[in-house]
Parts: structure tokens; sequence; C-alpha cells
């Protein structure tokens, strides 16, 4: 039996991509796409996930309700310092240190970050809490894979990749570029390079 075709799907390159300030104007953001519609402002997406210049140490941005993954892209590293809500005189450390590695942690927590040796770039995935199911992972290696999900952010941190969805044919993929498919069944996806690919499932 023939493996059904996703729905959609789209491409995304990272060159396209609009910088735009942070929320709390300390740094410069690139949002790739977002739910439900691209542009949402950041108090009625459900889902949005971005890449982000940061040059300096500094605080992030506040976003309550908000589940959010933060995946270092390039740069030298990066030292999360995280104050939660509920335990407010207790501090979480954080290091990022290769392209890949990743933190989670609640948008309304105070986070500070620290540069290691000048600027990163980070992918930046939000999800609001309790209305989305979102999941990433980091593969580092070429293979092939099957991901169930309504939505799924294929995002070449480190590139170049090629990445094959349900036997449509390779698609070339530069550091930035990211594959977006939406689809009602699981998907095969087979990913050839030396690079790392995120795999970000999506499900409202």
């Amino acid at each position: 039996m023939s493996q059904p075709l996703p729905s959609r799907v789209e491409l995304l390159r990272g060159a396209d991509l609009v910088p735009s300030p942070w929320k709390n104007g300390n740094g410069v953001t690139r949002e790739i796409v977002a739910f439900p519609q691209a542009g949402a402002s950041l108090s009625t997406f459900a889902w949005r996930a971005s890449l982000a210049d940061i040059a300096q140490d500094g605080p992030f941005s506040r976003f309550a309700d908000i589940d959010r993954t933060l995946v270092l892209a390039s740069g030298a590293g990066l030292l999360i310092d995280e104050a939660r809500v509920a335990e407010p005189t207790s501090r979480l450390s954080h290091a990022l240190a290769l392209t890949g590695d990743a933190v989670c942690f609640g948008g309304e927590s105070a986070v500070d970050a620290r540069l290691v040796d000048g600027p990163v770039s980070v992918f930046n995935l939000m999800v609001l809490r309790g209305a989305v199911r979102g999941g990433l992972q980091i593969w580092r290696e070429a293979g092939r894979r099957t991901v169930a999900a309504q939505t799924v952010l294929l995002h070449a941190a480190q590139g170049p990749l090629e990445v094959n969805v349900a036997g449509a044919g390779f698609v070339g993929l530069a550091t930035g570029d990211t594959l977006r498919v939406d689809s009602a069944c699981a998907v095969p996806i087979e990913s050839l390079g030396d690079g790392v690919l995120l795999v970000v499932a999506l499900d409202t």
C-alpha cells in the first residue's frame, strides 16, 4: 500500500525572515511561523517558532502561560539562569555549548542570558500551555524516522541538509531553513547530511 502524502509541505527560507525587536527590546527575533497565523501578536499565538539573535547579556521577555524551548543554533555558547515563579529564591543554571543543545522553561520565569564568547543565535519554540502539545527532537545523524503530529517543523539548525518527506523527493535545506508539514497522518521523514535537524511536533 502506498504511503499517503502530507496535505501540505511549505519551505520557509531563513534568508527571507524579517527581523523585529524582542518584546522587551533587548534583542532581535525573526519569526519563522506562527499559529493560528503568521504574524500573530505576541498575546494571541497558540504556538510560534522563531530565530533570535542575542548580542548582549540580559533578561528575556516574559510570556505568561507559555512553555518555551530554546536551542542553540550558532555561536560559542549561552548560559541561562532561571528563577521560577513558584521558587523565586532558587535559581537554575543551564549551559548551551553546542549547536542543538536545548533548555525548556516557563515563559513567566525570570530568565537571564549570559554570552560565553560573543553573539549567538537561538531557535525559539513557544507554545500556549494547556492548548498545544508540543515536542522537539534534535537529530544529529542522518536516517529514516516517522513523526506523528498535525504540524511538523523541520528546521536546519546546522546545514546543509537534505530532507525527504513521505517519499516526495529530497529538499535541500541551508542553515536557518525550515520545512513546515501539515498532515492528518504519521509522516515518514528521511534526512541526509552531517548537520543538526530540529524536529518539532505540534498538536492543537
